[in-house]
């Protein structure tokens, strides 16, 4: 009788991406995982500690394949733009993977290459090495935030849309100006949290790195 086929790491992250395509962090498993392998989840377990090693393997995979063929150019202000941008398309084609990243975390490869390219532009900034470890840390929030909340909304339905865009309307257009004043005063010029979201990717960035370079 021939052995259970033994799986390399490698397809095992290929299966665990695939499986995370059509579900989240909260619903995957390693069991489910090992089921879609056509194995038990102690054999996945040899490769894997935990679910949570698991995913943040999953996640260092995206980090990694962004810094694929990066090379830095321009200013620290453009390598790490550049750098942010990746990132954000990288994720952008697997969505539900940017929350796993923004939650988890990676200690990988991948996150080494992201983490040493923002060092270096900081340190090109012109900042004392002392404030680094510290701007390094803001803009790591910030991209994981700004990555994972556009994923979030990327990933719903055109029904779920449709119904979004709905009650953004009655909540806005129909706010009583008694009560909500403000709100109705800018009532026809507000715009939902899905529209022009690349723009405000970048401007949001843009702020927070001239902020660190007004405060050298």
């Amino acid at each position: 009788m021939a052995g259970r086929r033994r799986w390399r790491t490698e397809e095992i992250l290929d299966a665990a991406a695939e499986l995370l395509r059509t579900s989240d962090a909260e619903s995957f498993s390693v069991r489910k995982l090992a089921a879609a392998l056509g194995t038990d989840s102690s054999s996945l377990y040899r490769h894997f500690r935990s679910k949570t090693e698991l995913l943040r393997a999953v996640a260092d995979r995206i980090l990694a394949t962004a810094m694929d063929g990066y090379r830095p150019e321009g200013d620290w202000k453009q390598r790490i733009t550049a750098l942010a941008l990746r990132l954000r398309d990288a994720f952008g084609r697997q969505p539900q993977l940017a929350t796993v990243w923004g939650r988890y975390a990676s200690s990988g490869t991948g996150s080494r290459l992201v983490m040493e390219e923002v060092l270096q532009a900081l340190r090109e900034s012109g900042l004392p090495d002392e404030e680094i470890p510290a701007r390094y840390h803001r803009i790591a929030v910030l991209l994981s935030a700004l990555i994972a909340s556009e994923a979030g909304v990327s990933t719903i339905t055109p029904e779920e849309h449709e119904e979004g865009m709905e009650l953004f309307r009655v909540a806005v257009l129909g706010a009583d100006p008694e009560r909500f004043p403000a709100l109705a005063h800018f009532a026809r010029d507000l715009r939902p949290l899905r529209a022009d979201r690349r723009a405000a990717f970048e401007e949001i960035l843009a702020a927070q790195l001239a902020h660190i370079e007004n405060g050298r």
